[in-house]
């Protein structure tokens, strides 16, 4: 439960340094916490700052990687929610020994909470692309 509360404020963070065109300092990701932290909700804080440096650090390739799966879909083209949702996941599957079915089905209950889209078809198009993202980094 603690990762996932950690993986919601990175995905707030992420929405925001996205949708403000990059222009946070990522060198105060305590303190940008610290206003999402209005609820005191426990989270693994070490793990928050890993995840959220790890993906704005490696960008270039993670979009690369999302870009290759979303086949005839612009990556500009997706909600900020989603392509966040989607660098969080494709960050964690390239870069951590984390199973890739635990951050896919972590990523897909955020999909469900998250995306604008009452009809869940965002959560089925964001799993088809994890999963397409997992198949690729298998074959290296």
């Amino acid at each position: 439960m603690r990762r996932t509360i950690s993986r919601v404020k990175v995905l707030s963070e992420l929405y925001q340094y996205d949708l403000l065109n990059q222009q946070i300092n990522i060198d105060n990701f305590d303190e940008l916490l610290k206003e999402v932290d209005d609820e005191q909700i426990e989270y693994d804080e070490t793990f928050a700052e890993t995840l959220f440096n790890g993906v704005i650090s490696n960008l270039g390739a993670i979009d690369r990687m999302i870009a290759l799966c979303l086949e005839n879909y612009p990556l500009d083209r997706l909600s900020y929610v989603d392509r966040s949702l989607l660098r969080i996941g494709t960050y964690e599957m390239m870069y951590t020994k984390t199973p890739h079915q635990i951050i896919i089905n972590e990523i897909i209950n955020l999909s469900k909470e998250y995306s604008q889209d009452d009809t869940k078809k965002t959560a089925k198009f964001n799993n088809a692309v994890l999963d397409s993202i997992s198949k690729r980094i298998n074959k290296k």
